[in-house]
């Protein structure tokens, strides 16, 4: 398959900054907290310089978690740049149950048309594009970026995977809330049987890319760089990531960076 110069320096930019944070998640380590009570790490501070670095060629603005002062003044004419969350998951990094991601995104205008989403942990790499598709594949330690393109065409096609057949429910593993369980017993009540399932950080929007899992309904606050990666590896896999209350798409680089309630589905399978 043809990899652009930019979904190229997307996987390496995630594949180099999950290095460093493995180099931190394997020792002791201090977390610290922002002004808004969530926790970070050095983890996410040298991921976050690392992806910045690995970006810089594509000479496109980055925005990040750990560096969202941007205004939305200056980033509202932006036509093109990247979205990421350097550490995705946080909790689970520090909890050390490996389900903790490394997400970059390109956006056009409002929506994500490139994404790339690595758990370092399991060297497990979710990539999409509009262009190409959705894949995965599994990141060797011994990986340098002379192997990329053979492996990024030996990568799994995610578009034609088969469904559970007990219909599967995926949803956050730290960040639960009243109205998701409210949502899995609707469906409960509809069909009978379902299977419930967890998973930390953009991992689950990826379970439902490649068809591990039926829906995923995030009814709890999230912000855009915890999506827009795991949104376009779920988009260009046939699914949507839709607003909960109104149906419509996902969007991003709002003067708001809060996302709405919102679910993520095959799109014949909510």
């Amino acid at each position: 398959m043809p990899m652009t110069k930019n979904l190229r320096l997307a996987i390496l930019a995630a594949i180099n900054a999950g290095k460093e944070i493995l180099k931190v998640y394997v020792e002791e380590h201090e977390v610290e907290f922002k002004p808004d009570k969530s926790p970070i790490t050095l983890a996410d501070k040298n991921s976050h310089k690392t992806i910045v670095e690995g970006l810089k060629d594509s000479g496109l603005p980055v925005l990040s978690e750990e560096g969202k002062t941007i205004p939305y003044q200056d980033r509202s004419k932006w036509d093109l740049f990247w979205l990421v969350d350097p550490l995705d998951g946080t909790v689970e990094f520090i909890k050390r149950n490996g389900e903790f991601t490394v997400n970059i995104a390109l956006i056009s205008l409002d929506t994500p048309v490139l994404g790339v989403v690595y758990v370092p942990v399991t060297g497990i790499l979710y990539f999409a594009s509009e262009e190409i598709g959705s894949y995965k594949v599994k990141i060797g330690d011994d990986f340098t970026e002379t192997d990329a393109d053979t492996l990024i065409a030996n990568a799994e096609y995610l578009g034609n995977g088969e469904y559970p057949s007990i219909y599967t429910i995926v949803a956050s593993r730290s960040h639960s809330s009243k109205d998701t369980e409210a949502f899995v017993s609707q469906k409960q009540n509809e069909l009978g049987k379902i299977k419930l399932i967890s998973a930390g950080s953009s991992l689950k929007l990826c379970l439902v890319a490649e068809r591990k899992a039926h829906i995923y309904p995030r009814l709890a606050p999230t912000m855009e760089w915890d999506t827009a990666a795991g949104h376009a590896v779920a988009s260009y896999s046939d699914c949507k990531v839709y607003n909960f209350e109104t149906g419509a798409e996902l969007k991003y680089n709002k003067e708001n960076m809060l996302n709405p309630w919102f679910v993520v589905a095959g799109r014949h399978q909510a």
